[in-house]
């Protein structure tokens, strides 16, 4: 009875760290005060998700998987920039969206963007860390590219 008992808390557990899925921040001031918290650089993911073919082969090929999960978990606090087509947006997100683009002089989607910010005295500085977007080869390519950008001195 009790290897049974103790099986069913075994996979219980799995199913529950499974159903764990990352946190993607939208508002990129709620998410410069995690980052600086945490002392971890944001990832910052501009898409056009519900139109944009390469950006949602980017979230299927790695942003989904579970070795983009364990690696944004330990590097990065995420946030996700969106600029759809036809899901309705908050008036506020559209508008710090479009900022944001035009700050970081976002040409394509989609880019993904590392930096480091601080809030002082209601303005905004970002440290840039260096960009990518697509990467063919799967989740191991692509993390290759973005650990060398986030952590430059174990490359």
């Amino acid at each position: 009875m009790k290897k049974l008992y103790i099986i069913t808390l075994f996979l219980i557990g799995g199913f529950v760290s499974q159903a764990q899925e990352l946190k993607w921040y939208t508002d990129v001031r709620e998410a410069i005060t995690v980052s600086n918290t945490v002392h971890k650089p944001m990832l910052m993911f501009f898409t056009g998700s519900d139109w944009c073919g390469w950006c949602i082969r980017l979230q299927n090929e790695v942003l989904k998987t579970p070795e983009f999960k364990k690696w944004a978990t330990d590097n990065v606090v995420l946030v996700e920039l969106d600029y759809p087509r036809r899901t309705p947006q908050t008036p506020e997100i559209k508008n710090q969206n479009n900022e944001l683009q035009q700050a970081f002089g976002i040409q394509g989607f989609p880019t993904i963007y590392f930096t480091s910010a601080e809030s002082k005295d209601g303005k905004v500085n970002f440290k840039g860390l260096g960009q990518t977007g697509y990467v063919a080869g799967g989740p191991s390519a692509w993390l290759t590219v973005a650990d060398g950008i986030v952590n430059p001195k174990k490359s």
